[in-house]
Order: C-alpha cells, then structure tokens, then sequence
C-alpha cells in the first residue's frame, strides 16, 4: 500500500488507510523501515501474511494454530461450505491423488509436533532428574536440556511451514470435492456465486445441527430426475428461485 502511494497507484478508497497508518508513531515507524528494506522483505511479510485466517475472529493465539486454521476457514470463506463438518463427504468424493496429497501434508506437520513434543518430555525429564539430585553426570543432562531447547523452537518453526503443503492440499479438496459431492447429493450447483454460498450454508448447517424448517429452501438446488444423466451425476442447470427464502441462520465461527 505504501509503495502504491509512493507510485500514485492507490486507490481513493485506500488513502485514508495509509494516512492512519502513517499517523500512528509505532506504525509508521515500522512503515519506514519495512519500505526501506525493499520489495524481498515485503514478499517475506506477504508470506507470513498468508499463513493467518482472512476473518479477524478466527485468529488464534499461536502461529501454528494460525497456520492450520487459515485453511480450516477457506471453504467456508469463499463458498460457505464448512469443509470441517462435510470432510467425510468431501473426502469420499476427490480423486485418491487429492486424498494422499492431504495425508501426506499432515504427516509431514504431525511429524515436527512430534519431534516438539517429545524433545520438550526429555528436558522436563532432565530438569527434574537435576533437582533430584542422583544425577551421576550432571554435566551431560544440562548439555542436554541446553541442546534439546533450542531444536524445539526449530521443530515448531518448521512444523509452521509444513503447513503451506497441507493447506495447499485442502484447498484442492475444497475445490476439487465440492461439485461431485452436490451432484452425490442429488443437488445442482446454481450459477451465481451468492446462489452457491447460499446451498452450501444450508448443505452445510444440515449436516452440523440437523433438519429445521429453513432447510426447505434446499428443494430449489434439487435435481429432478430430467435433469439427472446414466450416472446419476445431476446436469449443472440454472434452478428456479423461490419468491422468498428464509436466510441461513448466523454462524459467527468458521469451520473448526
């Protein structure tokens, strides 16, 4: 933003953002140093950027929670399909390729937990084996406290970045799962993308806390037997919208 404004590319709408950014003393101060660091540090940021949730509301108070949760939220963000409670089904319907790119990316991340967690039970052995006192080489334990410490904040760090590949695979099962599961469901998906946020919402609420009368509103995504091809997968056709549907109920969290 700051370099746009510095190439007069901003927009109008934009300005007052940068104009308070740049009033606040700590901000700007940051700010300065950020835009003398150049265009690498800023890719750097927008990185580190990208591993946090879009909603403000779903930050959590770690990085690595961070990190997970970006991509917990992303159906439900862009589609309103809670991909946290329709996994099963999202699962069921991707290619094996999608599958194995998703377990793969968890392995990797579970795998540095793992390490993070297991290194910090044999400090915590060490420590109390010092304050007992029946250590026969103390020397050996504390080296071992003083090397093991600093590996878990390694293991944590890349237990971080393993979840760019994690993230990436549920992204394509989101993307990939979301059109075959509809026509599995017997729905149609609607051209318009507020029509598919409004379906998935109802598909997805339908799911997570049963059936209430706002769900008759699926009847306009259903596909009639015309409309379904020799496989039973239904014909993406434009469906028929009711004069008036009650609107989804209010969901102030993503998909955890």
């Amino acid at each position: 933003m700051a370099e746009q404004g510095r190439a007069g590319r901003l927009a109008v709408a934009d300005q007052s953002v940068l104009a308070a950014f740049r009033a606040h003393p700590i901000v700007n101060r940051y700010l300065t140093v950020d835009i003398r660091k150049g265009d690498a540090w800023f890719a750097f940021l927008n990185e580190q950027l990208h591993r946090y949730p879009l909603d403000d509301r779903q930050v959590m108070p770690t990085r690595l929670g961070n990190a997970i949760r970006r991509f917990e939220e992303y159906g439900y963000d862009r589609y309103r399909l809670d991909s946290q409670v329709l996994w099963r089904e999202l699962n069921a319907a991707v290619p094996d390729m999608a599958r194995q790119q998703t377990d793969g990316a968890r392995m990797s991340v579970d795998f540095f937990v793992s390490l993070l967690y297991g290194h910090l039970l044999v400090v915590a052995a060490a420590i109390a084996d010092l304050a007992i006192g029946n250590t026969v080489r103390p020397w050996l334990v504390a080296t071992t406290i003083a090397v093991l410490l600093p590996l878990t904040l390694l293991w944590y760090h890349l237990a971080v970045v393993a979840t760019d590949e994690w993230a990436g695979a549920v992204r394509a099962m989101v993307n990939l799962g979301r059109h075959p599961r509809a026509a599995a469901l017997g729905l149609t998906v609607p051209d318009g993308i507020e029509e598919k946020r409004t379906m998935w919402h109802l598909v997805s609420e339908l799911v997570r806390t049963g059936f209430h009368p706002g769900q008759t509103a699926l009847d306009t995504y259903r596909s009639t037997p015309e409309e379904t091809g020799a496989r039973g997968r239904p014909v993406p056709t434009q469906p028929t919208l009711p004069v008036a549907r009650p609107s989804p109920a209010a969901d102030d969290a993503s998909p955890s």
